[in-house]
């Protein structure tokens, strides 16, 4: 079968059940599969991209554990693999992340620098293939379909590639999924991390796929799982026992998708202008609270986020929403039309308040989400203000006028009495 070395990019023959080993370079980081040079969908996926970029940058936390986050009632945003063997996770409370590894080095999130490296590497990206569709900073699907005629290489080895220039050229490593759609390439890439180097062809897709957990299906959180095992649904196979009419009348447009991943079909396109459909932020208590006032603060600041990165992006949304889960996972979500389109933090937080207050005393909660939906571009709609809120003007251009001082002085130049709750 066909096989490349992922270090020195040698492409080689090798027989089923032979060591595999670079026959130029004699490295054992190689892959091989029977269409390794004939698929071209892929998911790429920094390694720990937040802490990574933090030990390229020290390299005195080499050796150390590295936890990205804030301070001990925040949350933990990502974490090297030193912590991970921990036990350390992601949205994982910052408290129970060091009762779990005491000796880690807690940084706080440098989006500037993760930001410019992520672009960095989308500069790579864009030198394989214009088909990139971006799902954060750190990670990506790619479609490399014609990649032999314009570069006169397959797929796998330009993903080879990128991955050896990202090492070499900005510190960085990252894992590779390979398959022949976007659900199996996601799956695949983490299979192998971090540095790794997944396959799922087309030809082992049923196999592979047939006692694995629902569970691996991007977006099938804790609450999607638990109406799964009502159903008696853990695996694949289980989902292949039910007709598709079934899965759809029980779960609506869920159920069609996965009747679909089921067989292993996704007929979802690479896309790289895929339309921005909502703007959110949330967050998790450590503690379930019904405290009004602490409510209010991150309703504040969840507010601000979402405003910041509205017009960041130069957009408005027509609907403002609100999420709210109680200690026992049940979610209150609420949403309200606006006449005029909201893209300032103010105006988000008041309608999120209101919308607050229209649930009246259900927590106390876990968790509290902002969020504006409907999207325009910004300046679409009207703009005569708020009869019914006169000092709306006032407080509009105060903001505006914040903004521009804490681009001049850094983001805590000024800070609202509400934010520090």
């Amino acid at each position: 079968m066909d096989a490349l070395c992922r270090d020195c990019l040698t492409t080689f023959i090798t027989r089923k059940g032979e060591a595999l080993r670079c026959p130029a370079c004699r490295s054992p980081r190689c892959s091989a599969h029977h269409e390794l040079f004939s698929l071209s969908i892929a998911h790429m996926d920094c390694d720990a991209f937040y802490a990574s970029v933090e030990k390229r940058d020290n390299p005195a936390l080499a050796a150390k554990p590295v936890i990205i986050g804030g301070g001990r009632r925040g949350v933990v945003s990502t974490a090297c693999y030193i912590a991970r063997i921990r036990g350390v996770r992601s949205a994982m409370p910052m408290f129970q992340a060091l009762k779990l590894c005491p000796e880690a080095v807690v940084i706080k999130p440098r989006m500037a620098a993760y930001v410019e490296a992520s672009q960095a590497i989308r500069a790579m990206m864009e030198e394989m293939t214009p088909s990139i569709e971006p799902l954060s900073l750190d990670e990506a699907f790619l479609d490399l379909s014609g990649t032999v005629r314009l570069h006169g290489h397959p797929p796998a080895w330009m993903l080879a590639r990128l991955i050896k220039r990202m090492r070499k050229e900005l510190g960085l490593t990252g894992s590779i999924g390979l398959s022949h759609n976007k659900f199996l390439a996601k799956v695949a890439s983490d299979l192998d991390k971090p540095h790794g180097f997944s396959i799922i062809g087309a030809a082992e897709t049923d196999a592979f796929l047939r006692d694995k957990p629902v569970r691996m299906i991007w977006g099938v959180g804790a609450a999607t799982q638990a109406s799964l095992d009502k159903a008696g649904i853990r695996t694949f196979n289980d989902l292949l026992r039910w007709d598709r009419s079934d899965l759809i009348a029980r779960f609506g447009s869920m159920g069609d998708r996965l009747w679909h991943l089921a067989r292993g079909q996704d007929h979802r396109r690479v896309s790289a202008h895929s339309p921005i459909k909502s703007i959110s932020n949330e967050t998790t208590f450590f503690e379930d609270t019904g405290n009004a006032d602490l409510l209010d603060g991150h309703l504040w600041r969840l507010s601000e986020k979402v405003g910041d990165r509205a017009k960041a992006k130069a957009l408005a949304g027509r609907v403002v929403t609100l999420k709210l889960k109680r200690s026992d996972f049940s979610l209150i979500s609420r949403r309200v039309s606006l006449r005029d389109p909201a893209q300032l933090s103010d105006a988000i937080y008041r309608t999120a308040r209101g919308l607050f207050d229209s649930v009246g005393q259900q927590g106390p909660y876990r968790l509290i989400g902002v969020g504006i939906a409907d999207l325009v571009p910004e300046g679409h709609g009207g703009t005569a203000g708020d009869l019914l809120d006169p000092d709306a003007a006032r407080r509009g251009k105060a903001e505006r006028a914040t903004d521009e001082i804490r681009k001049r002085f850094g983001p805590d130049a000024i800070l609202k009495g509400r934010a520090l709750r």
